[in-house]
């Protein structure tokens, strides 16, 4: 990275000294150093911008739907610290169109969520499958998952709550 920087950073010199010359400089030689610069520029620029962290995914291009939670919140009470919480949300795609979950992502590390890959039909139902691990963790919890889908809004927001008691405490 730092050697083409170093091109680019020639690149727009040569146009800067050949822009100074006046009005006696050839303008096909300030031409072909525009030309380097721009395809410089080009091969430096990234063609896509990656996911920032903390950002939300893009959802699907295409038509939208909606999708319909048995429960979107599930207690589960209270559990020793380092035990493992697992819980099934029922969901049904209740709009028109071809539901597609494109992400599930949890609060944290010790939320993970699983989820269906392939479209979820109109009418049909599907199931994603969400495990907090409590291990270092102490006190009331309110762990959330986001889901980014073809849907309008395109994240919904799911949750387990509960309190991990820390034993010996």
């Amino acid at each position: 990275m730092l050697k083409q920087f170093k091109v680019l950073a020639f690149a727009a010199l040569a146009v800067f000294a050949l822009a100074s010359c006046g009005a006696d400089a050839d303008n096909d030689v300030r031409e072909n150093a525009r030309q380097a610069v721009t395809a410089t520029t080009e091969a430096v620029t990234p063609t896509a911008t990656p996911a920032t962290p903390g950002q939300p995914a893009a959802a699907p291009a295409g038509p939208t739907t909606t999708m319909t939670f048995a429960e979107e919140t599930f207690d589960f009470g209270t559990v020793d610290q380092g035990e493992k919480v697992s819980h099934t949300y029922k969901f049904t795609n209740s709009g028109s169109e071809p539901l597609i979950l494109s992400n599930a992502k949890g609060s944290c590390g010790c939320t993970v969520p699983q989820w269906p890959r392939e479209p979820i039909a109109p009418g049909a139902t599907g199931e994603i499958v969400v495990e907090f691990d409590s291990k270092n963790k102490n006190g009331k919890r309110n762990q959330k998952v986001t889901i980014t889908a073809n849907t309008e809004p395109a994240q919904t927001v799911i949750s387990l709550t509960g309190e991990v008691n820390v034993p010996g405490q």
